[in-house]
């Protein structure tokens, strides 16, 4: 049967050959040409479905067999990835095939009749070789006409002087790739010319082989050895399918548009592709053509799923999916349960023991004592009538029935469609094509890969940046647009950004880099947006030197160290990111770092969550920090920051832990479920005094920076990047005291709250309930530590435990049905105007060298006596009310040992059960004022602080916070955390 006959038929697939498999009919047609192949896919639909069917077959073939590029479609970066569509492949190739040539239009003839009976002007074919009619490319050049073709026969090729194309000209190299090389210096002054299936090698006197100031040209399938490419705007140029090799490059200046498709990088000296300039308002010809082939891209996809970023480019195994297994909550109990039977890193878990002779997990012999008598008398609590009421206070709005359930779900990270629609100024940089445009390329061992500078403008998309010292460099007020890229294995940081650098770093692939996966730094402010920046040698991104940018959504995971790290004066915006399993610190502020660091999730890092030291002074607000090896949140020496409404909980170490030195305000935060202390406050040295521990050393997390480029001379003095100290801190209001307020510190498996400062604390409206340990332990303050309307509430051991020459006041807390002694005094300080209620020792015990006035407080113990001064202790107890206990409690409700004439207890009230049965006696109440922590503001707290709901907290930026201490503890590391 003749196709004739098959076209004939009806649309519905009749005819003679009707009954013919598809199978014999897909044998026929792939031998059809290419024109003939189209001109049966227009006879019908079930033709038309029958030659499309023939994508990995005769397309396939087609595509492979061009003359002009016979490369694979996803040569060089993906050459193993079959394309989506071969007939699709060819298509595009077509059309890039004719870009060259769509400003060839004849000149219209004077008469319309003329015109009608014009002949078209045919293209000549010059063969040039040895042997030919022509044999110096110079000798074609001269005689051919407009858009005429040259055909170079294999050989060598030698020009002692420039040539200029003055006419639009196509070269064309015969045989395979490297038959036809050419030493020459060319120059283009004609509006187009086309290039393909040429080897170009430096001429004797200039490394320039190609340059051009106007126009267009077109490189197909060539190689450049050792040379290179200028194209100055107003000019444009497509290269597709070329290779430059052994030191070659291209410079772009002021370029327009111009775009480098499918072309390999390898052994360059310096930067591969450079862009300076920013491109000239003239735009020639071709930029219409260029615009629609650069945006012809594939549909946006998340990180990781199906984006050329997420898979393993190149076959390596270092972009493999990131990690999504989370460390629940039982396993975190599991853990707990039996880590005093683990060991290796388990071992820093044990029973915690900060000073000889003190044990947040332990009883004292006298309380072991008092349990003893109190089982062996066998009057139990069950019966509650006696008991003073308290579930009303100021804090019962945060015991709330899920209280024991750390969160069980954190927000996902948004995918990069979903943060273009919040970010109109990220989606302008998308669907903006200018400058130089680099789409499918690879970058391979070399110097550099792509430097843009001096206000130049580049668009980089689904490229490879493999085995280089460094991948991309953005400076001088340059702007970049890094779309679903692979940058690995670098020497030093895979995109590095300064001096005022801006763009969009969108959905890529940043992985196994020496240094940091980015640096910013001098002013740079770049959107960085869904990117996977994992398995770095360094940090994954560093901000520095006055750098700034917006940190979006990406996934930061598995770096040695901190995912983020800000320093001297760094102060980027990091927001929506996932910061998981790194080998350090999640993010790192220090050296004066600044940053607004929100709603990230922080999770399963070996070293504290969030690392804040040296004059660091962040905002870290409603991030969950969680599952860590460590700390949650550490504040080191000199660190600062406003630290609120985050969701600390299920880390191995604390949940926060603060140096002396720090003056940090941390408010409205969820710290719990950690498996140590809550809050920590300790001052301490290290014995190295630099703050170092196994397996890290100090200054190890500068993540590229003194070593970045250090083979160019590049040792940046970050110091002269700073601003003035004095200048930063004019505009903020400047305290002297840590602040602590507003705070959840709940089921945590030490104490809640543990301080050992030499330095002044306020803690306001906290509520510290259910920790395994005390509730408030005060083992060190030579300075005034103020425990000012805290609820602390059901914990493990004694509610509030003050030792020996410690100044401490209490005022205005609800201390409730805790384990052991209520308030357990023995510094220097004051207890007035609390409620002690329910707890299982005495209420207040005052023993040793106590030096306390107890004022006005309401106390009424389960078993014990309600106030008890013990020893040499010296206290002043006036006007309190005291409630009797267990109607069995024999014990008195004020006791004072025999012979301390230095005590004085007057003007105390004692309330005791009638000689009726404790079911018949009025409930006892606490009112006027209700049970404390009281709602309101206590009239004695200072004006900066509040005691409201952790959410309802705002304080503004511009009065947040910070100061310098002047004295004190400044050279102290933690003995859980240090910074890298």
């Amino acid at each position: 049967m003749s196709l004739g006959s098959r076209g004939s038929s009806s649309s519905s697939g009749g005819g003679r050959g009707a009954n013919l498999p598809v199978e014999v009919w897909r044998v026929v047609l792939a031998y059809l040409p290419l024109p003939e192949l189209g001109r049966c896919s227009l006879v019908c639909r079930a033709w038309r479905e029958l030659i499309l069917s023939l994508d990995n077959t005769r397309w396939r073939q087609l595509c492979l067999g061009l003359p002009e590029c016979p490369r694979h479609p996803n040569w060089p970066s993906r050459p193993h990835l079959e394309p989506s569509s071969w007939r699709e492949a060819l298509r595009q190739h077509a059309i890039a095939s004719r870009t060259w040539s769509r400003h060839a239009h004849p000149e219209l003839q004077p008469s319309a009749c003329l015109h009608l009976f014009r002949r078209r002007k045919e293209r000549r074919v010059w063969q040039v070789g040895s042997g030919l009619e022509l044999e110096t490319l110079r000798g074609a050049l001269g005689v051919a006409g407009s858009y005429d073709r040259v055909v170079l026969h294999p050989g060598v090729y030698e020009e002692q002087a420039e040539l200029v194309l003055k006419v639009p000209v196509e070269v064309v190299g015969l045989g395979r790739l490297g038959d036809v090389a050419l030493l020459v210096s060319m120059e283009q002054q004609c509006p187009t010319a086309r290039l393909s299936n040429l080897v170009f090698m430096p001429a004797w006197f200039t490394t320039v082989v190609y340059k051009m100031s106007s126009g267009h040209v077109q490189l197909d399938n060539c190689n450049f050895e050792g040379a290179q490419l200028q194209i100055r705007g107003p000019g444009t140029c497509h290269a597709r399918f070329c290779s430059f090799s052994q030191g070659s490059s291209t410079h772009f200046l002021g370029v327009t548009l111009s775009l480098l498709d499918s072309c390999d990088f390898s052994g360059s000296d310096s930067a591969s592709v450079t862009v300076e300039g920013a491109p000239v308002t003239e735009r020639n010809w071709a930029c219409k053509h260029l615009a629609a082939l650069a945006r012809i891209t594939t549909s946006w996809t998340s990180p990781g799923s199906g984006s050329p970023a997420g898979d393993t480019l190149g076959g390596h195994s270092g972009a493999t999916q990131p990690p999504v297994a989370t460390i629940t909550l039982e396993d975190w109990s599991k853990g707990e349960t039996g880590r005093r039977g683990g060991g290796g890193g388990e071992g820093v878990c044990q029973d915690t023991v900060i000073e000889d002779g003190w044990s947040d997990s332990a009883p004292s012999e006298e309380e072991e004592e008092e349990e003893k008598g109190e089982e062996g008398s066998g009057q139990g609590n069950n019966s509650l009538n006696y008991r003073l009421a308290h579930s009303h206070h100021g804090l019962s709005h945060l015991l709330r029935p899920n209280q024991d359930d750390s969160p069980s779900l954190t927000p996902e990270v948004r995918t990069l469609t979903e943060e273009l629609q919040r970010d109109p100024g990220a989606q302008a940089l998308v669907e903006t094509v200018q400058g130089c445009v680099l789409r499918r390329c690879l970058f391979r061992d070399g110097k550099g890969g792509v430097h843009v500078c001096n206000h130049g403008n580049a668009r980089l998309e689904g490229n490879v940046f493999r085995g280089l010292t460094y991948a991309v460099r953005c400076i001088q007020n340059a702007t970049i647009v890094m779309l679903r890229n692979e940058v690995c294995e670098c020497r030093a940081s895979g995109v590095f950004l300064r001096l005022s650098a801006q763009g969009l770093i969108a959905d890529n692939n940043i992985h196994s880099n020496g240094e940091a996966g980015l640096d910013i730094r001098k002013g740079a402010d770049p959107i960085i947006l869904c990117n996977r920046i994992h398995s770095g040698l360094r940090s994954g991104i560093v901000v520095l030197g006055n750098g700034r940018g917006s940190i979006r959504s990406n996934q930061i995971y598995n770096n040695k160290e901190a995912g983020v790290y800000i320093l001297f004066n760094g102060n980027p915006v990091v927001s929506g990111n996932h910061i998981f399993q790194g080998q350090a610190a999640g993010i790192a502020v220090n050296e004066n770092g600044r940053g607004v660091i929100v709603e990230n999730v922080i999770r399963e890092n070996q070293w504290g969550g969030a690392d804040i030291r040296r004059g660091g002074d962040p905002v870290l607000r409603n991030n969950y920090i969680c599952h860590g090896y460590s700390d949650g949140v550490v504040v080191g020496e000199r660190g600062r920051g406003l630290i609120e409404g985050n969701h600390i909980y299920s880390n191995k170490g604390c949940g926060v832990w603060l140096m002396s030195s720090s003056l940090p305000q941390l408010l409205g935060n969820y710290i719990t479920h950690n498996r140590m202390y809550g809050l920590a406050v300790f001052c301490r040295k290290d014995p190295d005094g630099g703050g170092t521990r196994e397996g890290g050393q100090e200054g190890g997390g500068r993540g590229g920076g003194q070593e970045n480029f250090h083979e160019e001379g590049e040792l940046l003095a970050w110091e002269g990047d700073l601003d003035s100290e004095d200048e930063r801190l004019s505009a903020r209001r400047s305290i002297s005291t840590a602040l602590v307020e507003g705070n959840c510190i709940s089921r945590n498996g030490a104490v809640g709250l543990y301080v050992k400062s030499s330095e002044p604390l306020n803690v306001v409206a906290n509520l510290v309930n259910g920790n395994r340990g005390a509730g408030v332990a005060v083992l060190q303050s030579s300075q005034l530590t103020r425990l000012v309307a805290n609820c602390v509430h059901g914990n493990g051991r004694g509610g509030v435990a003050v030792e020996r020459e410690c100044r401490v006041e209490l005022r205005g807390n609800g201390v409730y049905d805790n384990g052991g002694h209520g308030v357990s005094f023995r510094g220097d300080g004051q207890v007035v105007e609390n409620d002690v209620v329910g707890n299982r020792g005495y209420g207040i015990r005052l023993t040793d060298s106590a030096d306390v006035k107890v004022l006005r407080n309401r106390v009424q113990p389960v078993q014990g006596c309600g106030i008890a001064v013990l020893g040499p202790a010296k206290a002043v107890v006036h006007d309190n009310l005291v409630f009797q206990g267990h109607p069995g409690n024999v014990k008195p409700p004020l006791h004072r040992d025999p012979g301390n004439d230095s005590s004085a207890l007057r003007n105390n009230s004692v309330l005791k059960h009638s000689n009726r049965t404790c079911s018949s006696a009025p409930p006892w109440v606490l009112e006027n004022p209700p049970p404390r922590p009281l709602s309101d503001r206590p009239s004695s707290l200072p004006p900066s602080s509040s005691s409201c709901h952790p959410s309802h907290f705002a304080i503004s930026m511009t009065t947040r916070i910070t100061a310098t201490v002047e004295s004190g503890c400044h050279n102290n590391g933690s003995v859980f955390c240090t910074i890298l």
